[in-house]
């Protein structure tokens, strides 16, 4: 929990900042890429915010309401990030840009004439070059970023060592750190943003067609929209309570199978129930003749064998059945 936190913390900060240089940036050049990104970060910066309400809120003792504590609040939090945040950024900056592009907008040309955004009007000075604005703000966002993908992946890859996943992929699939899982991906299509709009505004500049800055607000919207939409998948797998992997849900049960008193398994389940948190029920058989304080030591060995094998695991039930 504490290195989610870190890397949520630090991703705040920078998107924060970010987002206030790039707003300055637009209203300094009027560039649909730039209004894009600007989207993009007040999406990232909002993100944290979800994210860090989710993990207090998970860290809630569990109550009557809530027998197993709150960690799906994580869940839900991340589910809404997707949904809101992410989505909506994607849609106005897919929106933005089509509209310019369809009106022959006229990108950073607008830096020498009035820039306007909602209630705000704003002239820039004559005298300020747009192109090397928007190429200082972005370059200065990279560094940024840079550093939060890098905190986000250190838990990332921690997280896969203790798990041996062997692929970004397989981790994608399997963690049920979706706090983790967030904020590296979102550090990820924030850099991809980042370089498909400094390329949208090269090749204005090489070519004078303000088409490829607005090209790159396009792709910026319907990058976030195919993120948004991969997150909410994966989050809602876990809202539904997921089981762990089969690979490991079968070496769990093969360790239950081979207790010394146990003939048979009726039924073996596991769920999550926050990051990091899952909780194991099973229905055994046990030898005949086992007395109540042998077959008590036996669903005690059971449960501590489990929880070695998966230190995810908090609970364990063990429910003896008759043959």
């Amino acid at each position: 929990m504490a290195g989610s936190k870190s890397v949520v913390l630090a991703a705040l900060v920078a998107n924060a900042a970010i987002a206030v240089l790039k707003f300055f940036g637009f209203l300094l050049t009027g560039s649909a890429a730039m209004l894009s990104e600007t989207y993009h970060s007040i999406s990232d910066t909002g993100n944290q915010v979800f994210l860090l309400i989710g993990i207090r809120f998970s860290e809630r003792e569990a109550d009557r309401q809530h027998p197993f504590g709150y960690g799906k609040a994580q869940f839900f939090y991340s589910f809404l990030v997707s949904v809101f945040l992410f989505g909506i950024a994607g849609w106005e900056s897919l929106k933005h840009g089509y509209n310019q592009l369809t009106a022959g907008g006229h990108g950073g040309e607008a830096a020498h004439g009035t820039v306007e955004f909602l209630f705000i009007s704003f002239t820039p000075p004559t005298w300020l070059d747009p192109l090397w604005v928007n190429y200082s703000v972005l370059l200065g966002a990279f560094a940024f970023e840079t550093y939060a993908l890098v905190k986000a992946r250190a838990e990332m890859r921690r997280q896969m060592k203790r798990n041996d996943w062997s692929s970004y992929k397989e981790a994608f699939r399997k963690t049920s750190d979706v706090t983790t899982l967030t904020a590296l991906t979102e550090d990820t299509i924030a850099l991809a943003g980042i370089v498909i709009a400094l390329t949208g505004l090269f090749l204005e500049q090489q070519t004078g067609n303000p088409m490829f800055d607005q090209i790159s607000a396009v792709l910026i919207g319907i990058m976030l929209m195919g993120f948004a939409l991969a997150l909410a998948w994966e989050n809602k797998r876990l809202i539904l309570g997921e089981s762990l992997p089969a690979d490991v849900g079968r070496e769990l049960r093969a360790a239950v199978a081979d207790h010394e008193h146990v003939t048979d398994i009726v039924d073996f389940r596991t769920v999550y129930f926050g990051p990091n948190e899952v909780v194991v029920s099973a229905d055994v058989v046990f030898t005949d003749r086992l007395e109540t304080e042998e077959i008590d030591d036996a669903i005690t060995a059971i449960e501590d064998s489990l929880k070695a094998i998966n230190g995810d695991i908090r609970k364990v039930y063990i429910e003896p059945e008759t043959a």
